[in-house]
């Protein structure tokens, strides 16, 4: 190991952050200049195993920046590692339209394999990695080759692991030993407003090997020492591994190294005389051609390993079409186009709760598209979703196809998160509506990512009944609906349940939330299984036109749905019946299907939908009138809890009178 290019190479790499963050007055200096040597010893000096010409070479090392505010870390680095990054992109960092935004996001920029900033969401992000990986190796590697092999870094600090979604990843890694994962921990003992004593006393080491961790503490700044950390962390068995490195937040500009002054640009303003300490030259974004040198021998190391590679995946696809066939469809995110129609019809007289109708549905699913997987938080009972005969994911069994997430929503969350970044596996995780919250933030970051991740939440609205108010999540459908490109999908029976699986599967671009009942729910009544399904993956569709001259429009989603068609036989032949499962598929069908669902010269609208009304005034107008719970629930049998609150026909019917 060259310690004397890799110290030239962390030198440059600070002198890139500390000028790309002078240069737009706003960034975090800390961790760039603090983790200098991690950076080279990863880009430099062999810990990671990459191909800057094939980003997505399916058996390279990924590396998450957890800590996402320190993103010139991971400009620097991967600029001078030959990626598709150009200077003119570093000295552009946080500028309009630029590729190195104030915080990394997938897709934007190549070498960044998730989108991070919200602390701990990368490390979570990092397990689903890790996850995927196992999976990988257990369903594709053979006897005679070897695809999947690689390991998986994710670099946090003292936020990161501050966070709960953290922890939560970092229990379920240790109890799934994935020995694929390695955690490099920043140990600086400072977060952003003070020294970390402040606000924690916990011995790292003893923690992490509570969880079924290796640990190990290391001098941060120690090219030899991280070298070593590596190796044996690649090398570990049965565990994933833990370096907490520690190290001195923002080295290299003496004024604030050490503090919390260090953490974001407070540096930058002393850039000319830290450059000077770092035997940098007064040129700013300084790269030496020696460093460019070493970075052009490594990247020719990665495309030969990344050759070689080819080659046997070559062989290996020859020796095994049909699982080479399955893997090409999981990278490409292939999903049968005729998904809806080969999801066997319910009987006309269907009347369970969606629920289990998506606990049918979910097996055929499993069966048309086999890179799906699925998991629960604790719930598989309540929420119908596990995999019959998929197998249960686990050190016994990597390739399992039902992940125990035990009582840890916002870890399945990001751990699907990063499943779905990984790109080889179709992600989706279960819980009840109510706890939708606690995933939010990684629904959010899905959404942004446009990660194609399902969620299937159960116990929809009031009519979970009994267990009262803190399990009747009136405002959770609304408050997913106005995240954006997230479609929120709740269906009105079985035949739009089977629809609204479809239609999850089918989109690539975003994540689908799948709202399901407890109770059970009517068919609808004189309309084929097709018809149904196509108008769920429409997003909207007339489930009863009028007879005559259209006079009244009544809509609604789920359960409710049932009230509009029963309110609609007493008001008359004037009426039409529309459902709108999903707002967000609806809306993208364009002006001429929305007006002729709802033509705007029928100004007499009803809604009702068992939840907040405030979004369903965009399609009753200001002349109609929407039916909702503006309030929180209430203690008693499902049912009564929905005529208590005005989830009733006759309400419709009253509210169409007037």
């Amino acid at each position: 190991m060259n310690t004397d290019i890799l110290s030239n190479a962390a030198a440059q790499a600070r002198g890139l952050a500390i000028d790309g963050v002078h240069a737009c007055s706003s960034g975090h200096l800390g961790l760039p200049l603090g983790c200098a040597e991690i950076g080279s010893v990863l880009f430099a000096g062999g810990g990671l195993r990459f191909n800057p010409e094939a980003p997505k070479w399916l058996n390279r090392d990924r590396f998450i920046l957890s800590a996402g505010h320190g993103s010139m870390f991971i400009y620097s680095w991967l600029h001078l590692a030959g990626y598709a990054l150009s200077m003119e992109e570093v000295k552009n960092f946080r500028q309009l339209h630029s590729i190195t935004p104030g915080h990394p996001e997938f897709d934007e920029t190549p070498g960044v394999e998730a989108t991070t900033g919200p602390l701990g969401q990368g490390v979570a992000n990092a397990v689903g990695y890790a996850l995927s990986g196992k999976r990988a190796a257990a369903k594709f590697n053979t006897v005679d080759h070897t695809i999947f092999d690689h390991h998986v870094f994710a670099l946090l600090g003292d936020g990161c692991l501050q966070e709960g979604v953290a922890k939560e990843a970092i229990a379920f890694a240790g109890h799934n030993q994935l020995d694929n994962l390695i955690l490099i921990y920043d140990s600086n003992d400072v977060t952003l407003d003070a020294m970390a004593d402040r606000t924690q006393d916990e011995d790292a080491e003893a923690y992490f090997k509570s969880q079924q961790w290796n640990a190990v503490t290391i001098d941060g700044h120690d090219f030899a020492a991280i070298h070593e950390a590596i190796t044996a962390a690649k090398a570990s068995k049965g565990k994933p591994s833990v370096i907490i490195a520690k190290t001195e937040i923002g080295r290299g500009i003496p004024e604030v190294a050490g503090t919390a002054g260090a953490h974001g640009e407070g540096g930058a303003k002393f850039a000319e005389a830290a450059r000077a300490g770092l035997g940098l030259p007064a040129e700013t974004f300084y790269v030496s051609d020696e460093v460019r040198k070493h970075f052009a021998d490594v990247a020719d190391a990665g495309k030969s390993e990344f050759l070689k590679w080819q080659s046997n995946y070559e062989e290996w696809a020859q020796a095994n079409p049909a699982l080479a066939t399955e893997l090409r469809a999981g990278v490409t995110g292939e999903i049968p186009s005729d998904l809806a129609d080969r999801i066997p019809a319910f009987a006309e007289d269907e009347g369970g709760a969606t629920r289990a109708s998506g606990g049918t549905v979910i097996q055929s699913v499993a069966k048309e598209v086999p890179q799906f997987i699925t998991g629960s938080a604790d719930l598989y009972g309540s929420t119908k979703n596990y995999i019959k005969d998929g197998g249960d994911f686990g050190p016994d069994n990597y390739g399992g196809r039902n992940i125990w997430f035990g009582i840890r929503e916002h870890a399945m969350g990001a751990i699907c998160n990063g499943i779905a970044y990984d790109g080889i596996f179709r992600a989706s995780g279960a819980t009840f509506l109510v706890f939708a919250d606690y995933l939010r933030p990684a629904i959010r970051l899905a959404g942004l990512a446009k990660l194609p991740v399902t969620y299937i939440f159960t116990h929809d609205s009031v009519g979970v009944g009994e267990d009262g108010p803190t399990h009747q999540p009136v405002e959770t459908v609304s408050g997913l609906r106005v995240i954006p490109n997230v479609d929120v999908i709740r269906p009105a029976d079985a035949e739009e349940t089977a629809g609204a699986f479809a239609a999850a599967m089918l989109r690539t671009d975003g994540p689908t939330a799948l709202i399901l009942t407890r109770q059970g729910v009517p068919a609808i009544p004189g309309l084929s299984n097709s018809e149904r399904r196509d108008g769920v993956i429409r997003g909207g569709y007339v489930v009863k036109k009028e007879k005559g001259e259209l006079t009244t429009i009544l809509m609604g989603s789920g359960s409710e749905l049932q009230h509009c068609l029963k309110a609609a036989e007493e008001l008359g032949d004037g009426v039409r019946v529309v459902s709108i499962p999903c707002f967000e598929r609806f809306d993208r069908q364009g002006e001429d299907y929305c007006e002729a669902v709802l033509p705007k010269s029928c100004t007499k609208r009803v809604a009702i939908e068992a939840g907040v009304s405030g979004l369903w005034w965009k399609y009753v107008g200001s002349e109609g009138k929407v039916l909702g719970i503006d309030r929180f629930g209430i203690s008693a049998p499902g049912g009564v809890v929905m005529k208590e609150l005005g989830m009733t026909a006759d309400h419709v019917v009253a509210a169409a009178k007037s």
